[in-house]
């Protein structure tokens, strides 16, 4: 019997070759390839629900579309190639059937550039096939997110695909569950250093261990790097400071421990960075305040300490989106304390602070020994702090929102 439905695939298929043709405006036909189309009928049985899906769409490329596939045309000769594959909630409700799984079958879809699963694999375990990337030439876009049965490791194949410019493998752990058997698990391919031409890189919420592969400094074009929720466990990857396209960088809740490093104030693009909820000791670098467009800064929830040395003009431009809290070592000078300022902030005094700004505006200029030694004071904290405080918590996810609403021109 279960061989009865996969004869029908394959007479639907081999129908919808016969007659899926169209002309265009010069009356030049093309048609869709046998195999491409059958490559692609495979890939929607494995994921959805509608078992007449071929049936409905004999021609998914002209006569009859399905809002998630979308197809280009090339020249010589003028033929239909299918180039996109988004599947997600935004589509159908629910996306996927309880059995889905990634068909090999895609190997069929050389000209693919977008496959793009969001929230399908809830139910039955799935895991990245090894032998299933390396071979694509055209891929540009793979974003598999909030599937929360997908676990495995992450095939080192993918680091073959050199035409990968956005990769997000975020994937929703089930509260409650073992993590290694609802998220990617493992180490980082080191083969991801040669995706030279890759622009976003996220791998949040998964339990993928460090170190993170040195090579990645190789990724000079690469602008948003993502890896929140992993137990990373090292210091901050000193490679990050290297990319000097980078816009975005966040470690939130990665287990990162050690000082910040100052090669951080060298990414003259950056706009936001969240170290925030890791281990992080010693002094914030003052020249973080020196980022001509750094506009989010999350540093919370950490072990820093000492005298806040952020230039006070930079503490007035970020206001709530500037988050330090957490850091039960760290304060501020008396200057800062007595303005307005210092409820966004949420540190005390420094203890027995002396040290003013030279310049009026910035403590940039002092060097690390004028900081020994201060301690926060526990003392008063302004009365009307928490209730404005409470309206004006720092979002990171905002920025994050913005990037992937941003992304889904590419």
């Amino acid at each position: 019997m279960g061989s009865v439905p996969l004869l029908l695939v394959g007479l639907l298929a081999l129908a919808s070759y016969l007659f899926a043709l169209h002309s265009n405006s010069d009356g030049i036909e093309m048609v869709m390839e046998e195999d491409e189309l059958f490559g692609l009928f495979e890939v929607m049985g494995g994921l959805l629900e509608d078992p007449g899906w071929a049936q409905a769409h004999p021609q998914p490329c002209t006569d009859t579309p399905w809002p998630g596939v979308q197809c280009e045309i090339s020249h010589d000769p003028p033929i239909f190639h299918v180039t996109k594959i988004h599947i997600g909630p935004d589509v159908l409700s629910p996306p996927c059937k309880s059995s889905a799984h990634l068909s090999e079958s895609l190997l069929k879809l050389p000209f693919l550039k977008t496959l793009s699963i969001i929230n399908c694999f809830v139910t039955s375990p799935v895991t990245l096939p090894t032998t299933l990337f390396g071979t694509f030439s055209s891929l540009e876009h793979l974003a598999l997110q909030s599937n929360p049965t997908l676990y495995g490791e992450i095939p080192q194949s993918l680091g073959e695909v050199a035409s990968l410019r956005v990769l997000k493998l975020v994937t929703e752990q089930l509260t409650g569950t073992n993590p290694q058997t609802n998220c990617l698990i493992g180490r980082m391919p080191q083969d991801f250093g040669k995706l030279k031409r890759l622009v976003l890189l996220d791998l949040s919420h998964n339990f993928i261990n460090g170190p993170i592969p040195e090579n990645l400094s190789d990724l000079e074009v690469l602008e948003y790097l993502l890896i929140d929720d992993n137990p990373i466990k090292t210091g901050v990857p000193l490679f990050v400071g290297h990319l000097k396209k980078l816009t975005l960088v966040s470690f939130s809740g990665c287990g990162l421990d050690g000082p910040i490093p100052n090669s951080l104030t060298l990414l003259k693009n950056l706009t936001a960075l969240a170290l925030d909820n890791n281990s992080l000791n010693g002094s914030i670098p003052s020249n973080l305040g020196s980022l001509p467009n750094l506009d989010q800064l999350n540093l919370s929830h950490n072990k820093l300490s000492g005298m806040l040395q952020l230039p006070e003009d930079f503490i007035e431009r970020l206001g709530k989106r500037l988050d330090v809290k957490g850091n039960t070592g760290l304060c501020i000078s008396n200057q800062i304390y007595h303005k307005n300022i210092s409820l966004y902030l949420e540190l005390p005094a420094c203890l027995n602070s002396t040290i003013e700004p030279r310049n009026g505006n910035s403590l940039a200029d002092e060097t690390p020994e004028d900081n020994e030694g201060l301690k926060p004071h526990i003392g008063r904290v302004s009365s009307i702090s928490a209730s404005r405080l409470g309206r004006e918590v720092f979002s990171f996810s905002l920025v994050v929102k913005f990037v992937f609403c941003f992304l889904e021109f590419f």
